[in-house]
């Protein structure tokens, strides 16, 4: 039995390859796009492979996040208005936020999840959520 190795960079890799690809998909078959078509299918077709799972592989090395965060600066090029725009007012037009501001967000909720125990216990057995409520305790002292 061959073993699998196990490598951030070769997942992460993968996930943006997956994204190139509907980013390719996007460009042959959609040449006149207007903003919210292009906002619905981006997150539809691009996005969702990026995210998919993120907050269990979260990328935390800058050159994985930059890595990451270079398909949703080549994707919002794809418009024409907005070509000539910076990457902070393509995102600000699209009314998108940066990969890296998604992923703390994303971590920021389920804390809010855990802490007062929102989470059901057939999904998240009590003893990990009491785990997690000891560690954060210890951490504020």
């Amino acid at each position: 039995m061959q073993q699998m190795k196990l490598c951030s960079w070769e997942h992460i890799q993968d996930k943006i390859n997956n994204a190139y690809m509907m980013l390719g998909i996007t460009r042959r078959n959609f040449k006149h796009l207007t903003i919210p078509t292009f906002i619905l299918i981006y997150k539809t077709m691009v996005r969702s492979h990026i995210d998919y799972c993120s907050s269990v592989w979260a990328p935390y090395n800058t050159g994985d996040i930059e890595a990451l965060e270079k398909v949703q600066r080549k994707t919002t090029k794809i418009l024409p208005a907005l070509r000539h725009l910076t990457y902070p007012d393509r995102l600000k037009a699209c009314n998108l936020m940066t990969l890296h501001y998604r992923q703390i967000k994303g971590d920021m909720i389920e804390t809010y999840k855990i802490i007062p125990g929102k989470y059901d216990s057939a999904i998240a057995p009590t003893s990990l959520m009491s785990d997690t409520l000891e560690a954060i305790e210890r951490f504020s002292e």
